[in-house]
């Protein structure tokens, strides 16, 4: 909606997720950034958030306002709202209440009061009396300003599967479910109600803004990282591959299904996705997987992540049907109904991390995977860290190592504690010199 009204919008989304951010990137017609307590320090989060704000900026909790990881709700999205200093816009559903959402929001309201609740809207209401009574109870017993009212409508939902909504990258009508969703959305909203909390929400001339670089440029000689984006592929942070280009890097899009070869690389990122969906396109893409695979055995290096490590393993099994992969990683990927390992984990990196890391070190990562992992006994297996929280691979390691690959079900996030980009392109660009 804000958008459409030519705003300069700037979306966040809190936490790791990946697939939401797809949605609000698309949205909001620009990428969509991550703030997670668990990879970035308050500093962090603070310095980038004020490094990437725009006009308009909205941050999408994720949860409930009050709910997070510690129990003492340093890493809630109250938290967060309170480190940034910007207000809150509580979107409660009101299925079944009338009455009750007066308690229902004096609670919100008092439970922190250092957080800025400004304003709610009503969502999932079902008919006209029943809107007049949520706002009658919300008038009368709070201070709460009712900003807009959302019916409930099979229009808004949005399919999902095992790993949460469909990432809109491989919605062919992704565009046209946002169009009809930012409609009902600004037929439902008081845009003038906005301004009795200090928001002019109005239709204005957009202005170009010039984004801001995380770092200088670091490049020497410049060296080309090819990247699996795709249908399949799709879960990388928009703020790490804008640290590629920074530390000098190339990126080249590799698509898992219609790019019959390889191109000329120096080094591989394949990162998360749904490769179980459509492994049967992947699977018929018979040359690209033996590039891949001679790409890896002729000792070139390479970085794969969940999705990616799957498409390494030698089959992936999904509802009953076996798909054929690179083969690489010497086990077989069989989809399960329940989460495999989900959440946040903690590794801590062994004496044999491929990329020069110090052993010991604790990083802050996450998982969220549906695949099991079966090896054959045979087989020597090395890993790059050890599971100190989380599932990983077997549940007690994670980061497969077979020559220069690296691939785990953890996904790294670039930091200052784990800047991890800067140790794989210090790693390719090694390799490339030997």
């Amino acid at each position: 909606m804000l958008s459409n009204l030519n705003y300069n919008l700037q979306s966040f989304k809190k936490g790791p997720d990946y697939i939401d951010m797809s949605w609000l990137s698309l949205a909001s017609k620009s990428n969509c950034y991550n703030l997670d307590f668990n990879t970035q320090t308050n500093s962090e989060i603070k310095n980038f958030f004020n490094l990437k704000k725009l006009d308009f900026n909205i941050i999408e909790g994720n949860k409930g306002l009050f709910d997070g990881v510690n129990e003492s709700g340093q890493d809630d999205n109250s938290a967060l709202s309170v480190l940034l200093e910007i207000p809150v816009l509580l979107i409660v559903d009101t299925e079944g209440i009338t009455r009750g959402i007066a308690p229902l929001l004096q609670g919100y309201l008092n439970f922190n009061k250092k957080c800025n609740i400004q304003g709610v809207v009503l969502n999932k209401v079902k008919t006209d009396r029943h809107e007049d009574k949520l706002v009658n109870a919300v008038n009368n017993y709070t201070d709460i300003k009712v900003l807009g009212s959302i019916r409930k409508s099979k229009e808004l939902l949005i399919s999902e599967r095992h790993l949460g909504l469909v990432p809109a990258n491989e919605k062919k009508y992704a565009e046209k479910k946002i169009n009809t969703v930012s409609k009902i959305i600004s037929k439902s909203i008081d845009i003038k109600s906005f301004k009795k909390i200090g928001l002019n929400i109005t239709n204005k001339t957009k202005k170009t803004v010039k984004k801001k670089n995380l770092i200088n440029n670091l490049s020497g000689s410049k060296i080309k990282i090819g990247i699996f984006y795709d249908q399949s592929f799709g879960f990388y942070y928009k703020d790490d591959l804008e640290r590629f280009k920074e530390y000098g890097a190339d990126l080249v899009f590799i698509n898992s299904f219609k790019d019959k070869n390889l191109p000329n690389v120096d080094g591989l990122f394949i990162g998360g996705g749904f490769p179980e969906i459509y492994a049967e396109k992947i699977e018929k893409n018979k040359t690209l997987i033996q590039d891949v695979k001679n790409f890896i055995n002729s000792g070139l290096p390479v970085y794969a992540e969940c999705g990616g490590l799957m498409y390494l393993t030698r089959s992936i099994k999904f509802k009953n049907k076996s798909f054929k992969m690179v083969g690489i990683l010497p086990g077989r990927t069989t989809m399960s109904e329940k989460p495999i390992g989900r959440g946040y984990v903690k590794i801590e990196t062994s004496a044999k991390h491929p990329w020069g890391l110090k052993k010991g070190l604790q990083v802050n990562a996450h998982e969220f995977h549906h695949a099991d992992l079966t090896f054959s006994n045979k087989e020597k297996i090395q890993f790059a860290y050890k599971i100190k929280r989380g599932y990983g691979i077997n549940g007690n390691a994670d980061g497969f190592i077979y020559k220069k690959l690296l691939a785990n079900f953890s996904h790294l996030r670039h930091t200052t504690k784990m800047p991890w980009i800067k140790y794989f392109i210090n790693y390719v660009k090694e390799s490339k010199n030997d």
